[in-house]
This record gives structure tokens, sequence and C-alpha cells, in this order.
């Protein structure tokens, strides 16, 4: 192989100076012919081995024996290039079925991808759009895989992941990562396909729905503190987990919604019972407390102290006006006086508004519904975080950067498909869950 590659820079470079090279087309010419070079040599190698003819009979998955047809060809797209492999097929007479045993051992079999490939369009198809993911892999790696393949592929694994995940309860380590950890929960608007809003209330003028929720789980820690001592999200701390699905439970259900038995598995992953504290955070919606006083009764509930100040704000602006220099007075003083604890006087100046702003109404009963899950003086002596900023970036990171962009709509599968493999990128989870998909295709 070095000697082929050796006599393929010899014809490409040439006799002449090397300051006369155009650098980057002889790189990536030669970049070609070695990979050119290479899938040729591989595949010589595996169709000249004809190890996986077993038999004349070998056993089906049914349960009887599948007999020697002989060997059939098949190409596949890898990193080196297309490759023609030769295999060996064997057909079972009573479930109607073939199969290829070399496919199953190269982990090829039902696909037209090589692994390494499927791996990049992981990485493309979970990042960008499918059209874009099969134009970066044609740019970056010279492999091409055509947009509906890399959607095939990327939502297949996504699947994979999706379904893992509801199956796996066990922790991630014995012990927490930290000896406080912050549970949020949130959720976002996904854009879907006509056919999954059908008969769905929405925000729309007619009533009707444009897009569908995506509930998010994030789990970080927040012992580093910044040059002031505030808290800061430990670095490689946040995993997520999220799904387009449902958070309503009633007391009669028999069991817990879709979404908040997902809580509780990455609660489980996370060893969140165990740690010394747990704080869940959240935007003050009611359906939050009462997930987590189902869920981590123990746990220290925080109202996202940024929601509390935009509460506030809009109050101010619905009394005073848009910009009004009142207005910015008024929400700085019930700011500090929320910052300080100053309930009484917090109440006051919203109670005095009451009679002629439904703002000011509104914001009395949040600040009285949620007053034990505010109490800010007492939770910055704790050391504790009390923004929501990293659930609210996950949303926007996990789901709405990839999920939300122009001209997108989903299926609900599609959608949960491609998030559970954001959630597993971005949790640093995806190198584990392909050492154990490589484990299963092995021995199965």
């Amino acid at each position: 192989m070095a000697t082929e590659v050796e006599q393929e820079v010899e014809a490409l470079l040439g006799a002449g100076a090397v300051e006369e090279l155009d650098l980057e087309a002889v790189e990536t010419a030669l970049q070609r012919r070695a990979l050119r070079v290479a899938a040729r040599l591989l595949e010589v190698r595996f169709n000249s081995d004809l190890s996986d003819e077993s038999g004349a009979t070998r056993p089906c998955r049914c349960g009887h024996q599948a007999r020697y047809v002989g060997r059939r060809a098949k190409r596949f797209q890898t990193v080196l290039g297309e490759l023609t492999l030769e295999r060996a097929y064997y057909h079972c007479a009573q479930c109607g079925q073939g199969c290829c045993p070399r496919d199953e051992a190269l982990r090829l079999e039902g696909a037209t991808v090589s692994p390494a490939v499927q791996r990049m369009v992981a990485s493309v198809g979970a990042a960008v759009s499918f059209e874009e993911g099969s134009t970066l892999l044609c740019e970056l790696a010279g492999v091409k895989v055509d947009a509906k393949q890399v959607e095939r592929i990327a939502e297949g694994l996504g699947a994979e992941i999706a379904e893992q995940e509801r199956h796996s309860r066990e922790p991630l380590s014995e012990r927490p990562s930290a000896p406080t950890l912050y549970l949020g929960v949130d959720g976002t608007g996904v854009p879907m396909r006509s056919t999954e809003l059908r008969d769905r209330p929405g925000k729309q003028p007619d009533g009707s729905a444009k897009t569908r929720e995506a509930k998010l789980c994030t789990v970080w820690s927040t012992e580093s503190r910044d040059a002031e001592g505030h808290p800061v999200r430990d670095e490689g701390s946040v995993s997520y987990s999220a799904a387009i699905e449902s958070a309503a439970t009633r007391d009669t259900d028999p069991e817990f919604s879709d979404f908040t038995r997902r809580v509780e598995r990455e609660a489980n992953r996370r060893c969140c019972r165990d740690t010394q504290r747990l704080v869940v955070i959240g935007d003050g919606a009611p359906w939050i407390w009462n997930l987590a006083g189902d869920l981590f009764p123990q746990a220290i509930q925080i109202v996202d102290r940024f929601h509390v100040m935009e509460h506030l704000s809009q109050v101010a602006k619905s009394v005073y006006g848009e910009t009004s220099e009142e207005t910015k007075r008024w929400a700085e003083r019930r700011h500090k006086e929320l910052d300080e604890g100053r309930w009484k006087s917090l109440l006051a100046a919203l109670l005095r508004h009451a009679l002629r702003s439904k703002a000011a109404r509104d914001g009395l009963q949040y600040l009285r519904r949620n007053r034990q899950r505010m109490r800010y003086p007492e939770f910055h002596a704790q050391g504790l975080c009390t923004s929501s900023g990293v659930v609210e970036a996950g949303c926007k990171g996990v789901i709405g950067t990839r999920l939300k962009r122009a001209g997108m709509h989903w299926t609900v599968h599609g959608a949960n498909a491609i998030v559970a493999l954001r959630c597993c990128k971005l949790s640093g989870r995806f190198e584990d869950f392909w050492e154990q998909r490589s484990r299963k295709r092995k021995v199965a």
C-alpha cells in the first residue's frame, strides 16, 4: 500500500519545483487517490476471504436451518469510498428470510453505509439540517451520503438512543458528582407538520396550533465560583433528557406521566436522591412544582429569580407605560425589595395598583403562590444558584438550535429521535452508547 501511495504521489507532483504547485489542489487530489488505493486493497482483502462460508447450512434465527445459496455482491459507502463486497448468502425456506453472516460480523446488516460513516452521520445529523449534513460529509470527508440517507440514519440512531433511555435506570456513577445538584425543567415549542397538529388547540387567532411542546429536563452542579463569589455552572456537569411528551398526571392515574418518568430516570442516572442537597429550579409554572412534589419532596424549590423580576417589570409597564422613567424606577425598587426579602413592602406596592391593573393582580397571585420559592436572601446565603439560565440555554441549544430553524416542520417521531440524539451528544454519553451498540451487535 505504501508503494502504491508513493507512486501516486510521484505521478501527481511530477518533476517541477515545489513552489510552482497548488498545495490545496495537491493535497485534495492526493487524499482522493490515497483513499482509492486503500479502498481497493481493502476490497480485495475482504473478497478473497471465504471464511464466512460456514458450510452447506447454518442455524436461522427462526430456529430452522438456512441453506447456502452462493456469494452475493453489494455496494457499501465507507470513509474510504464505495466498496463492493461479496458475501456468503444463506436462505431459510421455512421463514423465507435470507442473511449474510459477514454483514452481521462487520455491523453492515440492513445498511448501505459502514459504521464509521454512520458515526459521521450521527454528528452532522445532530448538529445541522439533513441537507447541510450531506454537504458537509462530502466537502470535509469526501463521503457521499444524500440528505434522505442522512435523515434515515440520524433518526434511526436517535430512535435507538431514545429506546435505550426508556429502559435505562441504572446510575451513571456510584455517587453524586457534587454535594449540591440542580434539576430544572422547561418546555419550548417545535414547529410540526399539519398532520401532527390536527384537533390540537393552540395560540393562533383561530385557536389552532403550529407547534408541539418539547419538554426538557436538565441536571447540573455549581460548585465553581466567579470572581465575585457567585455560583457558576461546573464545566461538563450538565446532562439533558427531552422529548415531546405529556407532563400531565391526574390523581386517579395509576402511573406518572411520560415526562415525569423521564425526569425520574434522569434523576436516578445522576444520583439526585443521594446528593446532600437537591434544588429544583423552574419558571413558576404549577406543573413544574407538582412534578417536583411528586418525585422530590425533600428538594429545595426555587423560582428563577429573573422570571420574577420580569414579572415585576411587566407590572411596571402596565401601570406607567413602556418607556416612562417611573416605570424603570418602580421596577428597580421592586427588584431590590425582592432581593432583600422585604415582602411586606413588595406586596403593598403591587396591591396599590391591583384594582386598575390586571398585571398587578396576576403579579400578586404569582408572588403569593410562590413565596416560599422566592426566599432569595436565604438561598444566596447558602451559596445556591437562583437562576434557571442553564435550563433556558438547554431549550435553545438542545432543541431550538436544531429543530426550530426556518422552514422546518417535524413529525413527533422525527423530532423526538433528533432530540434524543442531541441530548446524548451534548450530555457526553454518545461514546458509551456507541460502544454498547457495537458490543450488542457482536454478541448477536
